[in-house]
């Protein structure tokens, strides 16, 4: 394909999934949909919301091109989730020696592991793609072998969590940390400078993309996959160190013994895809949105005090087959910081063990959608399997 696109063509549709969108985010909407590589339509889920560099909640099928802070740089965030045979009445009456515990285990905020080596097998399964893209990309570099395993800061968090008939569930979100983001931001400037140098003109900055058929583009592709299976390896490796948490736990006399159910879901939710809608074969990207075929298991969490939900997607072609990834934000951190404060944030989180300090004010409940409203605008997406309210959340 040229890299050189006429983008004076009609914009596609743009099909929203809800009416509680705000006018950025529709605007940030109507650009990507002018963009004249986007194939037949671009899809907004329940929870979409105005994002930097693009909005969080599209689904966005394009043809021959592909742009980098669509996909975001938290290339491969997503949840993983697992039901263990504990109870609710077999957990002990204070939980706080459950967080403290996962948080010795699990580094969390900007932490690592001490050991950059701790995990020989995780490591083995990611090293070898960085590689190339490294020696041709020195500045792609960050801790990554140290924060293999490790959960991050922001939204990102660990949750322990009963479903509708008391069962214990293990829930965490979390994405590529510092490497994917180095790829992210090094690869939107990348696509900056493609535009400059084309003297391609975009109805925004952020939509800047690397055409196939150039160097950049494989490169581009190749780094988003790797991050994308490092991501998902993280979450795997704070699975078992949760795992290893409750069993130390089990040790000292606090918890039963248990087992991990059959029920193992993992999903990612910031990511590119290579799939077949509408005729075409297309680079799918879902920021901020799962994958929901027919039959497909799914995690949608709400904040920290509402509820989350394992769902099985119906594969509505409208959508891409995708569907919403969670709440979504009202308002921003800055935003949430100034209305809100350290009483808001103990009320609207009673009855979980979380921090309650102001350095989590900006992940407050009241800051995000009210995800039972998002979930009543995706019935044509999903069905709920299981219904999931958080007892214990460790952030960072």
């Amino acid at each position: 394909m040229s890299t050189h696109h006429n983008h004076s063509h009609a914009p596609v549709p743009v099909k929203v999934f809800t009416d509680d969108i705000d006018e950025a985010a529709a605007r940030q909407l109507q650009n990507v949909a002018a963009l004249p590589f986007v194939h037949h339509h671009v899809a907004a889920m329940p929870d979409v919301h105005w994002g930097l560099g693009a909005t969080i909640g599209p689904v966005i099928p394009t043809v021959g091109a592909i742009v980098p802070a669509a996909v975001g740089v938290d290339i491969g965030c997503g949840m993983n989730a697992l039901r263990l045979s504990l109870r609710a009445d077999q957990l002990p009456d204070n939980l706080a020696g459950l967080r403290a515990q996962i948080e010795r285990d699990v580094p969390v905020g900007f932490a690592g592991h001490p050991d950059g080596r701790w995990c020989e097998a995780g490591l083995g399964r990611v090293a070898a793609g960085l590689k190339r893209i490294q020696a041709k990309y020195p500045v792609i570099d960050a801790r990554w072998q140290s924060q293999l395993g490790s959960l991050g800061g922001g939204n990102h968090f660990i949750e322990l969590c009963l479903d509708e008939s008391d069962r214990v569930w293990i829930m965490l979100h979390s994405g590529s940390r510092g490497i994917g983001n180095r790829i992210g931001q090094f690869f939107i400037e990348q696509a900056r400078r493609e535009m400059e140098r084309l003297d391609i003109r975009l109805p925004d900055r952020d939509l800047a993309y690397l055409a196939e058929g150039s160097a950049l583009f494989d490169d581009y592709v190749e780094a988003v996959d790797w991050a994308q299976h490092y991501a998902l390896e993280n979450r795997r490796q704070m699975v078992r160190l949760i795992l290893a948490a409750l069993r130390h736990q089990v040790a000292q006399g606090r918890l039963p013994d248990f087992s991990v159910t059959d029920e193992a879901i993992e999903c990612h939710h910031n990511y590119v895809a290579h799939e077949h809608h509408y005729g075409r074969d297309v680079l799918l990207t879902r920021k901020g949105a799962i994958r929901a075929r027919k039959g497909d298991l799914g995690i949608i969490p709400g904040s920290m005090g509402a509820r989350s939900y394992i769902v099985r997607g119906k594969g509505d072609p409208e959508s891409f087959c995708s569907c919403a990834h969670g709440a979504g934000r009202r308002m921003s951190r800055a935003e949430a910081k100034r209305r809100f404060n350290r009483a808001d944030l103990a009320a609207q989180t009673e009855g979980v063990e979380c921090r309650k300090d102001k350095g989590v004010i900006d992940e407050i409940p009241g800051a995000y959608k009210d995800i039972d409203t998002v979930m009543a605008n995706q019935t044509a997406l999903v069905d709920v399997v299981h219904t999931l309210k958080q007892v214990v959340t460790v952030k960072g």
